[in-house]
C-alpha cells in the first residue's frame, strides 16, 4: 500500500518488545512509548515542506531553513496524550488539538464528546496521534471529523496496527499516510490487536 510506511529499526524493535512485555512496569512502559514516538516524528518529518530563509551567524549571513505549514497535532483521548510530548520536544511550535471519541449506544456509531483544535486547520499539517489502530473505526470517525473541520493535509501515526485497520483506513481515508511502529497479526474476538501489548492507554498511566 502507498499510503502505509513501517517505520523500523533496532531500537525500535527493543522498545516495542518492552512495550509487549506485561511485566514492563508504567515507568518503563512510558519512556518506551516516548523513544518510539521520537523516531516516528523524525521518519514524518521527512515530508515536511520547507522553505530556504537567511540566517545570521557569529560570522556570515548562510542560508536556513523553516517548515512551511502550520503543524497541527491531535491526539484522540485518552490514549493519544502519551505521543504528544516527543512529538511536541520535537516540533516546539507545533499546535495541539484534541478529539474525544465514544460509541453511540443506540447507533453504533462514533461521536465525538470533545472536540477543540485550533484555527485554519485547511492551512496546516494535521497529525492524527493514537497509539492503537486496531479495527480503525475511531481513527477513521476522527480523520472524518477532521475533514469535515477543514483539515486536507493529514498524516495517522500509531505504534501498534492491525491489518484490519489498515484496511479500513486506507479504503476511507485512502490519501491519508498510515505510519507505525509495528505491524501485528490480526484482532481477537474483543477487538484487541494480537500480539499486541494490551491496552495502551491503562498501561500508561496505570488504570489497569
Amino acid at each position: 500500500m502507498d499510503n502505509f510506511f513501517l517505520v523500523e529499526n533496532p531500537l525500535i524493535k527493543r522498545d516495542i518488545t518492552y512495550l509487549r512485555n506485561k511485566e514492563t512496569k508504567e515507568y518503563q512502559f512510558r519512556l518506551a512509548l516516548r523513544r518510539i514516538a521520537y523516531s516516528l516524528v523524525s521518519e514524518i518529518s521527512k515530508k515536511f515542506e520547507l522553505e530556504e530563509i537567511e540566517v545570521e551567524t557569529p560570522l556570515e549571513t548562510t542560508k536556513g531553513y523553516k517548515i512551511t505549514k502550520q503543524i497541527v497535532l491531535v491526539p484522540v483521548l485518552r490514549a493519544g496524550l502519551s505521543l504528544v510530548n516527543s512529538f511536541i520536544d520535537m516540533i516546539p511550535d507545533a499546535k495541539v488539538g484534541h478529539i474525544g471519541l465514544q460509541r453511540d449506544e443506540e447507533t453504533l456509531q462514533p461521536v465525538d464528546y470533545y472536540y477543540k483544535t485550533p484555527k485554519d486547520l485547511n492551512q496546516s499539517k494535521v497529525i492524527v496521534l493514537d497509539p492503537m489502530l486496531a479495527t480503525g473505526g475511531s481513527a477513521s470517525a476522527a480523520l472524518s471529523f477532521l475533514k469535515e473541520r477543514g483539515a486536507n493535509d493529514l498524516i495517522f501515526c500509531c505504534l501498534i496496527s492491525a491489518p484490519e485497520g489498515v484496511k479500513k483506513l486506507s479504503k476511507n481515508h485512502p490519501e491519508v499516510p498510515i505510519y507505525t511502529a509495528a505491524y501485528d497479526r490480526e484482532l481477537n474476538e474483543n477487538g484487541f490487536i494480537l500480539p499486541g501489548l494490551g491496552d495502551a492507554g491503562d498501561r500508561t498511566y496505570g488504570t489497569l
